[in-house]
C-alpha cells in the first residue's frame, strides 16, 4: 500500500516454470452478491497460489483480465471490477499474491523479490492461457509496481495494462531507496518502519487485526503515513468505534480480517522487505523503459499522488517518456487511494474504454 514515486523499480529476469496444475475440485462461492466465482489452487513457480475467477461468456475464447492486487488487499478487492467485466464478455483472474490470503507464504524474507512475485505471474499466465495468449493487466499499489515489472520484463505476455495508484518511475542509480526514504521522512515513516521483522507485526498485534485492516483501508490523507511506536495511527484509540466510508462494508472488512487473521502480515509486508534488494538486482537494467500500452488512473486525494515530485513526473513529461506507449493519464477529483472501491463504476468505465481498443 501506498508506495511513493521515489521507490525504484525492480527487473524480473524470465524463468522457466514448471507444474501449472489446477486443483482438481475447485469451489464455487458467493461473496457480497459475486456470484458464480469460482475459487482454485493452482501450482506455480513452486507455490501454491489461491486463484479467484469469473468467466465471461462462456464460450471459450473470452478475452482475460489478471487483475493484481496491493497492501493490505486481498483478490476480493477487485469483486466489483470481476463482476463488471464477466457481464462484459471477460473472463476475470484474481489471484492471492504470495504471502497474503489463500496462497502459500514462503518464509524467507528474500523469497519476496520481484523475481519471485512476477516469476508467479507469468506462470500463472502460462497455466490459464496454455502459454500461448496474452492477457489484459489491471494493477493497484503493490500490484501496480508487479505490473510495471511484468510489462517491463515480459511484454508479450500483456496485451494493454491499466494501473492504478503507483506511477512507474525508473530505477535511480545514485539512490539507494530505504536510507532516501528515512533521509527524506525519517525513521517513522511507514515504509520504513515495516524494515525490521517482528517488530511491526509486534505493533499490528497489539492494535488488533479489524483496527489495523480499518485504518489502512479507510486512509484518506494526501500526505505521507506516519507509524510512531505504540500510536500506529493518529486516531488509532478510536479505531474500534471510527465508522466505515461507504464502499467498504462490514462484510467486506470481515473478509480481509478473516484472512489476516489466518495468514498474518508478515508476508505481505516481506515485500517491502526486499525494496533494497530488488534494486540491487536490477542494476543492470538501469534506463530500459515499458513498452506496452497503458493508460494510468490516479485520485488526487491519493498520498501517492501528493508525494514528493510525483505530479511534476506525471504531468511533465517524465513519465511519457519512461513509459512511451502511455495512452493517457487519468486523475479523478475526490478520490483516495483504494479509488476502484470507492467510485467502481466511474473505474470501470475506464478500464473498459481502454481495453476495447484492443479487444
Amino acid at each position: 500500500m501506498f508506495l511513493c514515486r521515489s521507490l525504484n523499480h525492480f527487473l524480473l529476469r524470465f524463468l522457466h516454470f514448471f507444474g501449472n496444475q489446477p486443483d482438481p475440485n475447485p469451489t464455487t462461492v458467493n461473496m457480497s452478491g459475486l456470484d458464480g466465482v469460482e475459487h482454485k489452487t493452482l501450482k506455480v513457480n513452486g507455490i501454491n497460489m489461491h486463484v479467484a475467477e469469473k468467466p465471461g461468456s462462456g464460450s471459450g475464447g473470452d478475452p482475460i483480465i489478471l487483475f493484481i492486487h496491493g497492501f493490505p488487499e486481498l483478490w476480493y478487492t477487485w469483486r466489483h471490477q470481476m463482476a463488471a467485466f464477466s457481464s462484459l464478455g471477460y473472463r476475470t483472474i484474481a489471484p492471492d499474491l504470495r504471502g497474503y490470503g489463500d496462497t502459500d507464504a514462503p518464509e524467507k524474507v528474500e523469497d519476496y523479490t520481484y523475481l519471485n512475485v512476477v516469476g508467479d505471474l507469468v506462470a500463472l499466465i502460462d497455466a490459464v492461457t496454455s502459454g500461448e495468449e496474452a492477457v489484459f493487466v489491471v494493477g493497484h499499489d503493490w500490484g501496480a509496481m508487479i505490473a510495471w515489472q511484468l510489462c517491463h520484463y515480459r511484454p508479450e505476455k500483456v496485451k494493454a495494462l491499466v494501473n492504478m495508484s503507483v506511477v512507474y518511475t525508473p530505477r535511480n542509480p545514485d539512490r539507494v531507496p530505504i536510507p532516501t526514504l528515512r533521509h527524506v521522512f525519517g525513521d517513522d515513516y511507514y515504509i520504513c518502519k515495516f524494515q525490521k521483522p517482528g517488530e511491526i507485526e509486534a505493533e499490528f498485534k497489539k492494535l488488533g487485526t479489524e483496527n489495523v485492516l480499518k485504518e489502512f483501508l479507510t486512509y484518506k490523507t494526501p500526505g505521507p503515513l506516519y507509524l510512531p511506536k505504540g500510536k500506529l495511527f493518529k486516531r488509532s484509540e478510536n479505531a474500534a468505534s471510527a465508522s466505515l466510508p461507504s464502499w467498504l462494508t462490514q462484510e467486506d472488512l470481515d473478509y480481509y480480517v478473516t484472512k489476516y487473521e489466518e495468514k498474518g502480515f508478515t508476508g505481505a509486508i516481506n515485500y517491502y522487505r526486499n525494496i533494497d534488494r530488488n534494486w540491487k538486482l536490477t542494476a543492470p537494467w538501469t534506463g530500459s523503459k515499458i513498452r506496452v500500452p497503458v493508460k494510468f488512473i490516479v485520485g488526487d486525494q491519493d498520498l501517492t499522488y501528493n508525494s514528493p515530485g510525483a505530479k511534476e513526473y506525471i504531468h511533465g513529461g517524465g513519465f511519457k517518456r519512461d513509459v512511451p506507449l502511455l495512452d493517457e493519464t487519468v486523475v479523478l477529483n475526490g478520490l483516495g487511494h483504494f479509488l476502484h472501491e470507492e467510485n467502481p463504476d466511474e473505474i470501470n468505465q475506464h478500464i473498459h474504454s481502454f481495453f476495447q481498443k484492443f479487444v
